[in-house]
């Protein structure tokens, strides 16, 4: 067994600034976010910016946490990673378009205050 371990932290306002951008905002957040990431965000109103950064950090750690097992790490997307919360409103993470063969278990948390987003991804390898 062995244990891989991703953490991430950025600045909110870079993330809001990305999104505010009035030629590429949009873009940017159809490059990044899932269709359920951007409905979740959004519905979060003036903290919507907190929630983009969060799960753009987490999607940063999960990265930082497979790549090394993965043959071709520039064929991983963005959208591979999408970051849900359960009924309980713990984060959940779940990826496609990736083989994840040897990986039993994976663990996520997020937190955020005014002014920085941070991640970690923990996963368990065979």
């Amino acid at each position: 067994m062995k244990i891989c371990c991703g953490t991430d932290i950025i600045e909110i306002e870079r993330i809001k600034k990305s999104i505010d951008d009035p030629k590429m905002g949009k873009a940017f957040v159809e490059r990044v976010f899932t269709p359920k990431e951007i409905q979740y965000c959004e519905s979060k109103k003036a903290q919507k910016y907190q929630h983009y950064a969060v799960r753009f950090a987490a999607k940063e750690a999960t990265f930082k946490a497979i790549s090394s097992q993965l043959e071709n790490k520039y064929a991983m997307n963005w959208k591979d990673f999408e970051i849900t919360n359960t009924i309980q409103g713990r984060p959940e993470l779940t990826i496609n378009g990736i083989d994840l063969n040897g990986i039993e278990d994976i663990d996520l948390s997020l937190s955020h205050c005014k002014e920085y987003a941070v991640a970690n991804v923990t996963l368990l390898r065979k």
